[in-house]
């Protein structure tokens, strides 16, 4: 098998395996960046992946091919709505934010499977038959060698997530709400005395973090797995999370990280079929994502700052 065969068995896989990645990283950015912990966002793919399923088995026969767009949609609203608990604890009630967060963990685990077992009477949904199907991308797929490689057989919203990317680091790097919520995150008296709501900035960080982690649900749940049980997202979120860490809070980074592991994902999907990993024990391959993780965190990133207020309830009028 040439080395351009290979490439072309890993770089679909890796760009699926992404995109969910991405996107719940991105979400983490915002809340991270306004100063909240969002722990958490395990739990709101949970939702957005459980939403997506159910909203597509109960009305794929009735949107068609419409239906994987509108169960994203559906799955951005509920992680927004569950990620306000997350923010009226942390935030309003000055809640330890790492403890909400876990809390908001097992609530979504230990919610969505009861509904899972209320609704289809058995421990996973069936599986769905509608979902987004596979394309070349218009023109760039007609170029030599790369287009074959990056643009031809993979999924739209792949490609979306890292468009999503490019925006979020335009909208938090060049526009005024980004600023007003770096500001709150890094110093938030000081961007209270130049008459910023820190509140509702903290507000929209979190609201922000759960739409994007509802989509990443979503995608991961209908793109990788097809159907939703405990072990659907088994670990996306800390691994967003983790993406997020090594990108050192940047859009841009954490999209890099996720691509890195989504390559990692990629080997333990694909592995069987590739020269010399098909030789390795199947198991080492399904820690591979995880071990590299820690490798990544531990031993390249350098010197990693979190925003200096990320953590720290914010009490108007305290020095």
């Amino acid at each position: 098998m040439s080395f351009l065969e290979i490439l072309h068995i890993i770089v679909p896989s890796m760009l699926a395996l992404s995109a969910p990645l991405i996107f719940t990283a991105l979400g983490g950015v915002f809340s991270e960046r306004s100063g909240v912990i969002n722990i958490g966002l395990e739990g709101l793919m949970v939702f957005g992946a459980f939403t997506s399923i159910v909203f597509t088995l109960t009305f794929g026969s009735t949107f068609g091919s419409l239906t994987p767009w509108l169960a994203i949609v559906a799955a951005m609203v509920v992680g927004m709505l569950f990620s306000l608990l997350h923010a009226v604890a942390s935030i309003s009630f000055r809640a330890d934010q790492t403890v909400s967060g876990v809390a908001l963990n097992f609530l979504a685990v230990g919610l969505c499977l009861f509904l899972v077992k209320l609704f289809y009477d058995k421990g996973q949904t069936d599986r769905i038959d509608v979902r987004f199907d596979k394309m070349d991308i218009p023109f760039l797929s007609d170029i030599p060698v790369i287009g074959d490689i990056f643009f031809k057989d993979v999924y739209i919203v792949s490609y979306i997530a890292i468009l999503v990317a490019v925006v979020v680091w335009y909208v938090i790097y060049k526009t005024p709400f980004g600023l007003r919520l770096r500001a709150v995150g890094e110093h938030p008296m000081a961007a209270d005395t130049m008459g910023v709501n820190v509140t509702r900035i903290r507000y929209l960080g979190v609201v922000l973090s759960g739409a994007f982690a509802g989509i990443g649900g979503a995608i991961h749940a209908i793109t990788v797995t097809n159907d939703f049980s405990h072990a659907t997202i088994n670990g996306q979120g800390f691994m967003a999370i983790a993406a997020m860490i090594f990108g050192k809070w940047h859009p841009l980074g954490a999209m890099g990280a996720a691509l890195f592991f989504g390559l990692a994902q990629s080997l333990r999907v694909v592995g069987g079929s590739l020269p010399f990993f098909s030789e390795i024990p199947s198991v080492y391959l399904d820690i591979l994502p995880y071990v590299l993780t820690i490798i990544a965190l531990a031993g390249f990133i350098g010197r990693a700052d979190a925003p200096k207020a990320s953590g720290v309830p914010y009490i108007k009028g305290n020095r």
